[in-house]
């Protein structure tokens, strides 16, 4: 590490002055240099075009965590630590930006159901639990709304929509969306908020036509819905506040790449043993 510092610096200051000052030989200094660059070395030179990939790929949002497994399944035998070293030093760092809205409406006279989860996530397997809420995406035409629907076994997002109105179809279709793709069997608790769009009656006839057991949260309480906020925090990090988006379109489209591009079939969640959602029921597909 001297040597390489008085590399940096021998254009400001004399060589044999700064070895003087490190401590170090000045005949050294000159057999470090004329000395090929070790393992490590080339490697850490060969090490962030591979990182820089991933990095891309991933919208610029995976830490050392993350990209130490993406390396490690290309091949690549390299440390956590490392990881992180390369990461640090070549500036590879997401900034966020927030802007609050707000979406639950419980002031209303819809139905309310019970909180059936009472905060337990756990399954045993996909399409047991799901969970559903609405968030929202400031663009330069304004609000524009965003509603999923998440499998609480996988975290996989099996139904999205989007709108530039806070309106009940939203949740609506997203919910049509999810059982079109999933066709759960009868029983399947969703929990939601208790916002108007989950409480009218239309969205209630929904899913008792379908088998399925409402379950909604504690007044004010957003823990109860925890998992979905998760999520939604994982885009707001990695997609939204780090985006503008000039319409709404572009917004949504945007979203669509995330969700079905990315997010459900690569992203990569710790919860999940560093597996993507769709990898993960897949495996564990295999071993039931």
């Amino acid at each position: 590490m001297r040597f390489k510092l008085i590399d940096e610096v021998k254009k400001e200051f004399p060589v044999h002055r700064l070895s003087n000052v490190l401590g170090v030989s000045e005949s050294g200094y000159f057999a470090w240099k004329g000395r090929p660059a070790s393992r490590q070395q080339q490697e850490d030179l060969v090490l962030p075009a591979h990182i820089r990939v991933q990095f891309s790929t991933s919208n610029e949002t995976y830490g050392a965590p993350r990209m130490h497994v993406e390396l490690t399944e290309e091949g690549l035998a390299v440390g956590r630590h490392r990881v992180a070293r390369l990461m640090r030093d070549n500036g590879l760092k997401a900034l966020q930006k927030r802007r609050y809205k707000k979406t639950t409406d419980s002031s209303h006279g819809g139905p309310l159901a019970a909180n059936l989860l009472d905060q337990d996530f756990g399954c045993d397997g996909p399409d047991e639990k799901w969970g559903a809420d609405i968030s929202y995406i400031w663009t330069a035409e304004g609000w524009l709304y965003l509603a999923i629907v998440l499998d609480l076994y996988s975290r996989c997002i099996v139904g999205w929509a989007t709108s530039d109105r806070l309106k009940k179809d939203l949740a609506l279709n997203t919910l049509r969306r999810a059982i079109a793709l999933c066709n759960p069997l009868p029983g399947l608790v969703q929990h939601t908020d208790r916002g108007s769009q989950y409480c009218s009656h239309d969205y209630q006839r929904l899913l008792k036509a379908h088998g399925i057991v409402p379950s909604m949260s504690g007044k004010g309480n957003c823990y109860d819905n925890a998992m979905v906020e998760t999520v939604f925090k994982t885009i707001k990090n990695e997609l939204i506040w780090r985006t503008s988006f000039q319409s709404r379109r572009a917004a949504e489209l945007a979203l669509g790449r995330y969700i079905d591009g990315f997010y459900n079939p690569r992203r990569r969640r710790s919860a999940l043993g560093y597996k993507s959602p769709t990898s993960f029921e897949a495996e564990m597909a295999i071993t039931e």
